[in-house]
């Protein structure tokens, strides 16, 4: 007879990719499934409303302002004593800090996060305060590889477990990719325009591809944010390579990734990067910083794309020069991509978030 696990999950947003995750291990008959969300829908993150499944519920409440975090204040929480294990994933949100410091001290928990953005001074201080009581979950699940050994150095007494994010790229791989013989090589970047995403990086060393004479297009998906900025420091002749298409819903992504040929993330931070899931799906060769946590689990260098350090303008230029001066080496290492991210699905990934299940309800 299969063991059901009972599980709750206690997270911030109904975001598509945790979705698909969870749509997947509700489908399990070994799985028992609760989904809390602290809000509907992320301001700076717009995806189209969709319908909440039977599993999943929002719960009442409101988010104030916390520096660049927002921190949640729930109420008609969940009983967390009914679930065999819960897994919370904020730590910054009052109603995370509560569930932690009080109801969760007495049950079977997880905590499940990206890797910490590190910060110094005052800031530092109250992260540390912040993420201190983590140190009482059962176990700590890493979301890639960089965040798992993050909390390990934190947490060193707790175990830990590293699932990379899983979500369902079956329209990335279904997209034609219609590659057109002895076109400029096409860099796609799809996110905000904002500095932590490296925008301002990545418009200099397209800057430099085309003051050097280097046929190229680079296409721009996301949030305008401040790409005015950013555009104002680049001369003419690059504006002219440039094509910005806005924000785009999910659904209409995968276009935009069959048409482009590179795909560029050079990140000061990043927890993960879905979007690199996204491009490896699409056949697509990566660039990438070493800040971008899916960069670092999923990129290899000179195999699928090229990883540069973060902030390093002139590392972004050379691996940018040289697949654009080589579009058949951007091809074969497109393919790699998309031949890896068949193990990415979100059955996949329900498959692992069981196996952590069963290794901590083993050692009750």
């Amino acid at each position: 007879m299969t063991r059901r696990h009972k599980a709750l999950f206690v997270t911030v947003v109904p975001s598509p990719y945790q979705r698909d995750l969870f749509g997947a291990l509700a489908m399990r008959d070994d799985v028992d499934l609760r989904v809390c969300y602290m809000e509907r829908e992320s301001p700076d993150s717009p995806w189209p409303e969709k319908p909440l499944r039977p599993f999943e519920r929002v719960m009442p409440g409101f988010w104030v302002p916390f520096g660049n975090a927002r921190g949640h204040v729930n109420w008609e929480l969940p009983d967390v004593s009914e679930p065999q294990i819960v897994v919370l994933s904020s730590f910054t949100s009052l109603t995370g800090q509560y569930l932690m410091r009080r109801p969760l001290r007495n049950t079977r928990w997880l905590f499940w996060g990206e890797r910490l953005r590190r910060n110094a001074g005052i800031n530092e201080v109250i992260q540390r305060a912040l993420a201190a009581p983590i140190a009482q979950a059962s176990a700590i699940v890493g979301i890639g590889r960089a965040a798992e050994e993050d909390y390990r150095r934190r947490f060193p007494n707790t175990p830990h477990f590293s699932i990379p994010y899983h979500c369902d790229l079956t329209a990335f791989v279904a997209a034609d990719r219609g590659i057109e013989p002895h076109a400029p090589v096409t860099f796609l970047f799809c996110g905000q325009m904002i500095e932590r995403k490296g925008v301002d990086l990545l418009l200099q060393a397209f800057d430099r591809l085309i003051t050097n004479g280097i046929e190229a297009r680079l296409l721009l998906v996301g949030r305008e944010a401040d790409l005015p900025k950013f555009l104002a420091a680049v001369g003419p002749a690059t504006r002219s390579k440039i094509c910005y298409k806005g924000f785009q819903a999910p659904e209409h992504l995968p276009e935009h990734f069959s048409r482009s040929d590179v795909f560029v993330l050079p990140s000061r931070h990043d927890g993960w990067g879905v979007v690199i899931n996204q491009a490896m799906a699409a056949g697509l060769p990566i660039i990438t910083s070493n800040a971008v946590g899916a960069g670092l689990d999923l990129v290899e260098d000179g195999i699928n794309g090229i990883c540069v350090r973060a902030n390093d303008v002139q590392g972004l230029y050379r691996a940018m020069e040289m697949l654009a001066l080589n579009p058949g080496v951007a091809r074969q290492w497109g393919e790699r991509s998309r031949r890896r991210a068949r193990d990415l699905t979100p059955e996949a990934g329900a498959e692992k978030w069981v196996q952590v299940f069963n290794s901590l309800l083993q050692t009750r």
